[in-house]
């Protein structure tokens, strides 16, 4: 069976298995700090942690980018779970050649060769570094891209903490603890493959990009429905001019980010995403901000209490904005590239994204 095909059958599998599992009942219980353990297994048994993992590794055998094309779903039902991160670091640590992780993973945040370094202690390999804001970061396996002295990067296996770090979460309750490597010891450690050149920070960019899309597609569609139940002066809200061109403009928004986050799975093919990564995250936040506060205003009061879904939602469109690099941070990072390869370089740059 093609790649595309089994494709399409994991993206309906996905639909289908989180349109019925993530309630409200389990997203409420996640934001109060739950693991939602049965739900977790569901996404297991149907092999989407294994998604870029070749077939005679017990995988799908999908491309990076078809692999993470999934991960929209995960964000349109809100899917409080590390999915993606697990997908990538499988993919990573496979590509490297190792074996499958058991249970969830997660990614460091970090650049290419920043912040992790690798020394020897008794024979072993230790960890040094100060990682922010990891990903369920005291349930996970920790997949580091780290540098040696010699300046070569590899990637390493940290299992997830005895002592669980202090609780600290995002705006969407997901746990998101700092974590100090003072000479942690890995688990395993391999060369770092050609995917990992780019950085943890500009692949896990890349992740955030696709869950946002498809939580501003749901959060969309729930201002369409809403819109055209509404009843205002005897007829539907949706029916206003005022509120049409909110509507429009999120509409905007929204294809200019799918645009952008389609862009950034393109670059896989050319095997350096950083500067594609970069531009989709830069957009693609700046559209979060606008459809969630659109969306928002179409419901009113009502898209502002507990009882709604939509801030489910939103919720998480303003916390994985600032994850893996906010706007500011990767337009920086645009304007330095631009500046050092010259005026001249600017249009073949863009033109090559």
């Amino acid at each position: 069976m093609a790649s595309n095909e089994i494709s399409a059958i994991l993206r309906d599998q996905t639909d289908r298995l989180l349109a019925e599992h993530v309630t409200r009942a389990v997203l409420a219980a996640a934001d109060g700090g739950a693991w939602p353990e049965a739900l977790w297994a569901m996404v297991e048994e149907a092999g989407l942690p294994r998604a870029m993992i070749a077939e005679e590794k017990g995988g799908a055998g999908l491309a990076p980018a078809e692999a993470l094309s999934l991960l929209r779903r995960a964000g349109y039902h809100a899917l409080p779970l590390p999915l993606g991160e697990t997908m990538l670091a499988n993919g990573l640590w496979v590509a490297s050649g190792g074996e499958p992780i058991a249970g969830p993973a997660t990614l460091a945040p970090t650049m290419a060769g920043a912040a992790v370094e690798i020394t020897a202690a008794g024979g072993k390999t230790a960890l040094h570094g100060r990682l922010t804001g990891v990903p369920w970061g005291e349930r996970a396996t920790l997949l580091v891209l780290a540098r040696d002295a010699n300046g070569n990067d590899h990637l390493a296996l940290l299992p997830p903490p005895a002592i669980p770090p202090a609780q600290k979460r995002n705006l969407a309750g997901e746990p998101r603890p700092d974590l100090l490597l003072d000479g942690a010891i890995a688990a395993a450690i391999r060369p770092a493959p050609p995917l990992a050149k780019s950085g943890m920070l500009a692949l896990g960019a890349a992740l955030r990009a696709q869950q946002m899309v498809g939580a501003m597609e749901h959060a969309l569609d729930h201002a369409l429905t809403y819109a055209n139940e509404r009843q205002q002066f005897g007829r539907p809200i949706g029916r206003f001019q005022a509120v049409q061109h909110m509507l429009a403009e999120a509409a905007g928004q929204f294809a200019a980010a799918t645009a952008a986050a389609d862009g950034v799975l393109a670059a896989f093919a050319e095997g350096d995403i950083l500067i594609a990564a970069a531009m989709a995250k830069a957009r693609i936040g700046e559209a979060a901000g606008k459809v969630a506060e659109i969306t928002h205003q179409v419901h009113g009061a009502m898209g502002f209490t507990q009882e709604h879904t939509l801030h489910f939602l939103t919720r998480r469109l303003w916390s994985w904005r600032d994850e893996f690099g906010n706007e500011a941070e990767w337009q920086r990072l645009i304007g330095r590239r631009v500046l050092a390869a010259g005026g001249a370089a600017l249009w073949p740059m863009l033109a090559g994204v």
